[in-house]
């Protein structure tokens, strides 16, 4: 089976130092989302935080090498999928983001941890920290 997503829309920000983790993070970047997408984005609103779905289009290949890595802030080696790292089998990443401004198709953020360029696979809203099942 393959899989093939699309971008909808790319991560815009000027850090040097882009924070490991968005817990982590006071950095501000942008959204940029394709335009044909703006309609899904007219009810989210300054303040709310948003879970961002993203491609780690920079990381290394995956091989069974990298099951079990080291985290940086660890001290013993972690089993892939205990962690945040970008070296996945999917390169599939996620952030929680506060929502600073948005202005027609730029959605102005807190919490960067994603470099660059970085291609934007989907934008979810927080609903909370356990299972909400009245909001799907």
């Amino acid at each position: 089976m393959e899989i093939i997503f699309k971008p909808i829309g790319f991560i815009h920000a000027q850090v040097k130092n882009v924070p490991r983790h968005w817990t982590l993070s006071d950095e501000e970047g942008m959204l940029v989302l394709n335009e044909e997408f703006i309609p899904g984005i007219k009810d989210i609103t300054r303040g709310q935080h948003i879970v961002v779905i993203f491609h780690f289009h920079k990381s290394r290949d995956f091989s069974d090498y990298f099951l079990v890595q080291k985290p940086p802030h660890k001290k013993e080696r972690c089993g892939v999928f205990s962690t945040c790292s970008p070296i996945r089998p999917n390169a599939i990443g996620m952030s929680v983001l506060e929502v600073l401004k948005i202005d027609r198709n730029i959605i102005y953020f807190r919490g960067l941890d994603m470099i660059d360029g970085t291609p934007v696979l989907d934008i979810k809203p927080l609903v909370g920290t356990r299972v909400d099942r009245n909001s799907t």
